[in-house]
């Protein structure tokens, strides 16, 4: 599939990644770090990025029934006005120190983001079978946009109230979800089930989640973008424990953030050649490296490089299980199947996210990091199994 091929609604959708991976990339940086001004209680400075997980663990299920229903359209408008909402409680709250509300402000960005999180499924619908790979790597690579806009509007965003330096960035965070309520109005998507699709019954999820296939997308997905968002989440305390100034902060999260969507230029093509459970291999072996990396030391060159190798490792692991994943449901199945997956996926995530903060307040990075590898470890064994698995129960081998 070359470019030029390539529908423009999933440059679109590519752009709205961008943007939701930009606020993203902005809160990530800024979150746990103005609620260590917002709290006296230090352990629950990850509480309100936490929200936003579980903000987006209890959206993901009924945002793909809701959008099985009315549209992928109709469910992204929703969703986007969720965003635009949530940013200006942000704003608020960071001016009037209000730390429960900023937590309410960022559960609903987790919302938004539990409709967001279908960008790279509305891209497969767009395409043939052979090619969805390519179209969740061409969707994701909106992220590579992200890199650079989010760290850098949270550290723009400083100087334009310095009384309330964080305040500037979530302003710009509640522009980028105006930007993306006008950007998916110019959205347009085929049918979401043909009639011939409509006139076959579909399996019971029960059915569709047995499938060794679909249980090891599920596993991969979960405990990749866990991992990725534990040590991410905990990485900016860190830095901050050990001194670092905000603007190095903020250059390991971009280039994380870099690092997370730059290889899907090349990933769907990687998954072609090489296979996607041996991409997944690779990511997840990525991940050791990372937290080897983490142990041993704490300069910004080292959390420079953890966080680049943990990205591309999120990389691999979530394109790769999304990919896999698309090949266990038949079309008139997408919308429970999806929505099951990203809703274990981001129950993952929520649960992680919050126990970084707690591990890196009572017992240090160290700790954190160790905490990391029995997730790895459990992916690389999901993978090995499923390879010993007959062919025709596999997708690929």
């Amino acid at each position: 599939m070359s470019f030029r091929s390539i529908p423009f609604s999933v440059y679109l959708l590519a752009l709205c990644q961008a943007l939701m991976m930009s606020s993203t990339s902005l809160l990530i940086t800024a979150s746990s770090l103005v609620c260590l001004t917002l709290t006296p209680d230090k352990s629950l400075v990850t509480l309100p990025l936490s929200l936003q997980f579980f903000g987006l663990m209890l959206t993901s299920m009924p945002a793909s029934m809701l959008m099985g229903r009315l549209g992928r359209k109709q469910g992204f408008l929703i969703g986007s006005l969720f965003g635009i909402i949530g940013a200006s409680l942000l704003v608020y709250s960071v001016f009037n120190n209000l730390f429960w509300l900023f937590a309410v402000g960022s559960f609903l960005i987790g919302i938004f983001n539990g409709f967001g999180i279908y960008y790279r499924f509305a891209a497969v619908d767009m395409v043939s079978e052979e090619n969805r790979p390519k179209a969740i790597s061409y969707v994701m690579v909106g992220g590579v946009i992200a890199a650079f806009v989010g760290p850098n509007l949270a550290n723009f965003g400083r100087s334009m109230f310095p009384e309330e330096p964080f305040a500037g960035g979530f302003i710009y965070a509640t522009i980028i979800y105006i930007l993306v309520f006008i950007v998916v109005s110019f959205l347009k998507f085929p049918d979401a089930i043909s009639s011939k699709s409509k006139k076959i019954a579909s399996r019971p999820l029960k059915t569709i989640a047995s499938q060794p296939t679909y249980t090891v997308a599920v596993i991969c997905g979960m405990l990749g973008y866990a991992t990725m968002s534990y040590l991410m989440t905990a990485t900016p305390l860190a830095m901050n424990h050990h001194n670092h100034a905000f603007s190095d902060t903020a250059f390991v999260i971009q280039w994380h953030v870099l690092a997370m969507f730059a290889p899907s230029f090349f990933t769907g093509n990687i998954i072609q050649r090489f296979g996607v459970l041996n991409v997944i291999i690779v990511g997840a072996l990525l991940a050791v490296v990372s937290v080897a990396i983490n142990l041993t030391g704490v300069t910004v060159w080292h959390f420079w490089t953890a966080l680049v190798a943990l990205g591309v490792s999120w990389n691999f692991l979530f394109i790769g299980a999304t990919a896999l994943l698309t090949q266990t449901y038949r079309q008139e199945e997408k919308a429970k199947a999806q929505g099951f997956n990203d809703f274990a996926v981001f129950t993952l995530v929520t649960i992680a996210s919050l126990s970084a903060g707690m591990l890196q307040h009572k017992l240090g990075w160290e700790m954190v990091n160790y905490g990391a590898l029995p997730f790895i470890l459990i992916i690389l064994m999901s993978v090995f199994w499923l390879k010993m698995k007959p062919k025709e129960l596999r997708v690929y081998s």
